[in-house]
């Protein structure tokens, strides 16, 4: 643990011991799974409550810094607006863990490319049937 002191941030230890939102919606709304050029795989899926992601979670088989990406890009798109979510950038990543080493910092532009790929698809799959995502309150 010293050793990841020493290369990692606190927020990014946080997030890689204890990531939040980890796992997989049920019947998302929008979802994408994408390959980063390391081999590291990310999947995100989200729910869309009255215009907003309201459920989001993200799985990955990386590294520390692919699973702390992960975790924070849900983190910053939870409760934000369709729109909104797709500005989440790879530099906001960082920025909220911290930073991450420079052979790392790809881990938070899969998260991001994800991020963006899965409301991209909800966005395509709302034009093609819109009935599918009206939300019943």
């Amino acid at each position: 643990m010293e050793d990841a002191k020493k290369i990692y941030s606190e927020k990014v230890i946080e997030r890689w011991l204890n990531p939040r939102n980890l796992g997989k919606v049920r019947n998302p709304d929008g979802s994408a799974k994408i390959k980063g050029p390391c081999g590291d795989t990310m999947q995100i899926s989200f729910k869309v409550k009255d215009g907003r992601l309201s459920k989001i979670r993200f799985k990955t088989d990386g590294c520390a810094s692919s699973i702390a990406a992960g975790s924070m890009a849900a983190e910053l798109a939870k409760g934000k607006k369709i729109e909104e979510a797709t500005k989440i950038s790879q530099q906001m990543i960082l920025d909220a863990l911290d930073g991450l080493p420079e052979e790392s910092v790809h881990c938070a532009l899969l998260a991001s490319n994800t991020l963006k790929e899965a409301v991209k698809n909800y966005s395509d799959s709302k034009k093609c049937n819109p009935e599918k995502h009206e939300t019943k309150t």
